[in-house]
C-alpha cells in the first residue's frame, strides 16, 4: 500500500503505512504534534493509533513527554477510558495504539445534534465521574479534560488524551509566559498555581464540559482567553440552560477554591439520589461520516486551544491531536444506576470556603492567642489524650505551636520527637498523647530533632545556640554557641561543625564538649551528610565545570578519614549502607536527577542506572538496594540499584512533596496539602491516601516537608495544620 497523502493544512504531507505492526488506514484527526489513524492489527481488529509527527520525533524532550503520556494512559487503561494496546515511544516515530471506540466525541455530539437532555446530561456526568473517580485512584490527574476528549461510546462515556497528565505538563512558562492546556474547561488554580494542580481541578473541567453538554456553550464564554481567564478566576458561572435538578451539583463541580468541590464519589451518590426523576432510555446519537478527519471541527465546538482567533494569545495551543481514536457509527447508551461505592463518604461540605473564612475570623483571632494555654497548658504540661482508649492505632494529635508551620518529626528514645517555629516537644508513638513542651530561641526548622549521644537536639542545621536535652523530660543538659560554622552534621553519636576554611570540629553529643578538631579536613566548599545505621560521615565537592565529584569518608568519632574518591559527574549523597554509598546524579543548570549511581569503596567500583527522563529538584531516599526517587513535578519512581533497572513509575501529582520513606510493602510521601500517601513497593500502584489537612494558611507553602516516618506498623506525619498524626501502614486503603 502506497503512503497515504493529504494536502490538508493539519495533516501529514506523507502518512507511514505502519506503525510497529499496525497498517495505518485512514487519518481521524491531526493536533499540533500528531496525527490519529484508524488501524488494523494482523488479525484484523481495529485500534486507533497515534504518531508522532516527525518534526517533534528528533526531539529528545518531547520524546521524553511522550513517554510519560503512554505511561500515563496505561495506567489509567480501564472501562472509562481508551485501552492501551501496544505502543512504542523510542520508534523513529512515537507512536501508540489504543482501543477503537466507536462514537462520536461529545463536541460533535452537540454540534450536530444540539444540547442534551436532563436523562442523557445524568448519566454524562456519572459516566465522567466514575471515569475521574479511577483515573484519580492511580495517581493521575488528567488536567485537560473538555468536550473533544469525551468519547460517547455504547456502553458510556470514555475519557481519552492524557498528552498533558504530568503536572510539570502544565507549569508555567516563564520564557513566554504562557500555558498548556483549553482555557474554558482550565480550574482557577491552573491559572494561579499551574505547579500545584490536584484532582479537584478534573472535577471543575466536568462541572465546565457538563454546562456545554446542556447549552452548546461553556460557563466562562467569550471569543478572547483573556477574557476566559479573567472569568474562571473572578466570575460566577452562567449556568442559563442547564437543569434545574443538575445546576446545583454543577455550581459546586465549579466552585473556585478546590476544597469546596465534590469529589468524583460524592457527585455519583448525589447523582443516584435523584437518578429516578430521569428518564432512563438510552439516546441514539446521529452517526457521523467514518473516517473524516475531525480535529478541527472538535476543537472548534469545543473552544479548544487551537481554535482561538486573534493576535498573541497568551495560551499555548493544546499540541495534541483533539480528536483522538473516535470514529464512529455506533450508538451511545449510557449505563444505568451505578452500584453503591465502596470508599467510605465524607461528611457534607456546608458553606463555601469563603463564607466559612469570614464567619470565622474572629474566631481564629481569639483561639490564636489563647491556643497555647487553655488547649495545652503551661511549659512542659501535657494535653489531653488526643485519641481514645489509648491503645497503639490510628491517632491525630492537636496543635502544640500557637505559631503554626509544619511539625518535623523523627522516632526515637521510644518516642516521636518533634520541632515546629519556637518549640521542641515529645509526643507518645503509641497515642499522641503530649509528654513534654519546650520552647527554643529559634523559629527556625531545619529539619526533625536527632537523636545522638542518647540526648535530643533540636538544630539539626544549626541555630542561634546548640544544645542537647532530655528525651524524657525536654530539660537541656548542656548548650554551646555555633558561631563560625558553616554548617552543621549530626553523625552518630558526634556533633561535625564544619567552618569557613574546610575545618572540622567533632563534638560528643551527650556532653556538647569538643572531642576533636581536624585543619581542612575537606575542601572548603563540601557538604557533609550522614545515614541512620551507617559509621561514617561524608563529604563531597563536586567541581565547578560538573566533571567530578570529590566524596570524603570521616570516621565521626575521630575525624579520621576512612577514604577519599573522585567520582565521575555532579553527584549528592542519598543513602549508605552495606559498604556503599548511593548518590543521584545531576546534570545541566536545572540540577535535573538523571541517574542514580552506588560507589563501592571496598572494590573502588561504580555502578550507575540512568533514569529514563531526567527528573527535576529530586528528594531520595534508600531501602535496602532500592531507591524511591520524587520530583518536584510529582513522579515517584523506584530504582533497584542491584539488578541496575528502574523498577517503576507513579505520577502522583503531588508537586514539591517530601522525601519518600519506605517499608517492607508501601512507599509514603507528604503532600503540601497534608496528605499522606501510600504506594504499593512492588509495581507503584497507589493504594491509600489521607484527606488533606491545610490549617487556615491554605495559600501558604511550607519550606520543606517532613518525611513520613514509618515505625512499627504505623505511619507518622505532620501536616499544615499543625497537626501530627499516625495511621496504620498495613492498611493504606482504609486511610
Amino acid at each position: 500500500m502506497a503512503p497515504q497523502r493529504n494536502a490538508g493544512a493539519d495533516m501529514e504531507a506523507e502518512l507511514p503505512e505502519y506503525a510497529g505492526h499496525y497498517r495505518l488506514e485512514s487519518c481521524l484527526g491531526s493536533g499540533g504534534m500528531g496525527v490519529v489513524h484508524l488501524a488494523r492489527s494482523t488479525s484484523g481488529m481495529r485500534l486507533a493509533v497515534k504518531v508522532v509527527h516527525a518534526e517533534f520525533a528528533r526531539d529528545p524532550e518531547f520524546r521524553g513527554r511522550f513517554r510519560q503520556e503512554v505511561a500515563a494512559a496505561r495506567r489509567v487503561s480501564g472501562a472509562f477510558t481508551a485501552p492501551v494496546v501496544d505502543a512504542d515511544p523510542d520508534a523513529g516515530r512515537p507512536w501508540m495504539a489504543t482501543t477503537f471506540i466507536a462514537g462520536p466525541t461529545l463536541a460533535e455530539q452537540v454540534k450536530r445534534n444540539g444540547p442534551l437532555d436532563t436523562g442523557q446530561l445524568r448519566r454524562l456526568m456519572a459516566g465522567l465521574a466514575e471515569a475521574l473517580r479511577d483515573i484519580h485512584r492511580v495517581g493521575v490527574v488528567h488536567r485537560d479534560l473538555k468536550p473533544s476528549n469525551v468519547l460517547l461510546a455504547e456502553d458510556g462515556p470514555k475519557v481519552i488524551d492524557f498528552g498533558i497528565s504530568r503536572p510539570a505538563d502544565s507549569e508555567l512558562r516563564t520564557e513566554t509566559g504562557k500555558l498548556i492546556g483549553t482555557p474554558p474547561f482550565m480550574a482557577p488554580e491552573q491559572f494561579r498555581r499551574p505547579r500545584e494542580v490536584g484532582p479537584a481541578a478534573d472535577v471543575f473541567a466536568l462541572g465546565s464540559v457538563t454546562v456545554h453538554a446542556a447549552t452548546g456553550r461553556g460557563p466562562f464564554d467569550s471569543d478572547s482567553p483573556y477574557v476566559v481567564a479573567y472569568q474562571v478566576v473572578h466570575d460566577e458561572p452562567d449556568l442559563t440552560g442547564v437543569p434545574e435538578p443538575l445546576a446545583g451539583l454543577v455550581r459546586r463541580c465549579l466552585a473556585k477554591a478546590p476544597e469546596d468541590r465534590p469529589t468524583p464519589d460524592e457527585l455519583m451518590r448525589e447523582l443516584r439520589s435523584v437518578a429516578a426523576s430521569y428518564d432512563t432510555q438510552a439516546f441514539i446519537p446521529a452517526q457521523r461520516a467514518g473516517g473524516a478527519p475531525v480535529g478541527r471541527e472538535a476543537r472548534e465546538a469545543d473552544g479548544g486551544g487551537e481554535s482561538w482567533a486573534g493576535p498573541e494569545p497568551v495560551f499555548e495551543p493544546d499540541p495534541r491531536p483533539a480528536a483522538g481514536p473516535h470514529p464512529s457509527s455506533a450508538p451511545w447508551s449510557a449505563p444505568g444506576p451505578q452500584p453503591e461505592p465502596a470508599v467510605a463518604s465524607r461528611p457534607g461540605r456546608g458553606p463555601g470556603r469563603r463564607v466559612r473564612l469570614a464567619a470565622g475570623a474572629l474566631g481564629l483571632a481569639v483561639c490564636a492567642a489563647l491556643v497555647s494555654f487553655t488547649a495545652f497548658g503551661g511549659e512542659g504540661e501535657a494535653p489531653r489524650k488526643a485519641s481514645s482508649g489509648g491503645v497503639p492505632g490510628p491517632w491525630t494529635a492537636r496543635p502544640v505551636s500557637a505559631r503554626g508551620g509544619v511539625p518535623q518529626c523523627a522516632h526515637g528514645a521510644r518516642a516521636l520527637l518533634c520541632a515546629q517555629p519556637g518549640v521542641v516537644f515529645a509526643l507518645d508513638p503509641a497515642d499522641g498523647e503530649l509528654r513534654w513542651r519546650r520552647s527554643v530561641a529559634t523559629d527556625s526548622v531545619g529539619g526533625p530533632p536527632v537523636l545522638s549521644g542518647g540526648l535530643v537536639q533540636p538544630f539539626p542545621d544549626g541555630g542561634p545556640r546548640l544544645e542537647g536535652r532530655s528525651p524524657a523530660t525536654g530539660e537541656r543538659v548542656w548548650e554551646r554557641g555555633a558561631s563560625g560554622s558553616r554548617s552543621i552534621r549530626y553523625a552518630g553519636d558526634t556533633l561535625l561543625l564544619v567552618g569557613a576554611d574546610g575545618t572540622v570540629t567533632g563534638v560528643d553529643s551527650a556532653s556538647g564538649r569538643t572531642a576533636w578538631t581536624k585543619s581542612a579536613a575537606v575542601p572548603v566548599d563540601a557538604a557533609f551528610d550522614s545515614f541512620p545505621g551507617d559509621p561514617l560521615a561524608y563529604a563531597t565537592a563536586p567541581a565547578p565545570d560538573g566533571s567530578g565529584t570529590r566524596v570524603t569518608a570521616l570516621d565521626p568519632g575521630t575525624g579520621e578519614v576512612r577514604w577519599s574518591a573522585r567520582l565521575a559527574g555532579t553527584l549528592r549523597p542519598v543513602g549508605a549502607g552495606k559498604g556503599s554509598v548511593d548518590f543521584l546524579a545531576v546534570d545541566g543548570p536545572e540540577s535535573r536527577a538523571v541517574a542514580v549511581v552506588r560507589y563501592t569503596p571496598g572494590t573502588r567500583t561504580t555502578s550507575r542506572v540512568e533514569l529514563s527522563v531526567p527528573r527535576p529538584d529530586v528528594r531520595a531516599s534508600v531501602r535496602g538496594d532500592v531507591a524511591y526517587l520524587l520530583a518536584a513535578d510529582g513522579a515517584l519512581q523506584a530504582v533497584d540499584l542491584d539488578a541496575r533497572a528502574e523498577l517503576w513509575h507513579l505520577e502522583t501529582s503531588v508537586p514539591h512533596g517530601s522525601a519518600p520513606a519506605a517499608d517492607a510493602r508501601h512507599v509514603y510521601v507528604t503532600a503540601p496539602d497534608g496528605r499522606l500517601l501510600a504506594v504499593d513497593a512492588r509495581d507503584g500502584r497507589l493504594v491509600g491516601q489521607t484527606p488533606a489537612r491545610l490549617g487556615p494558611d491554605a495559600g501558604e507553602v511550607a519550606a520543606a516537608l517532613p518525611s513520613p516516618v514509618a515505625v512499627g506498623g504505623l505511619v507518622y506525619a505532620g501536616a499544615p495544620d499543625g497537626t501530627v498524626f499516625a495511621v496504620a501502614g498495613g492498611d493504606p486503603a482504609a486511610w
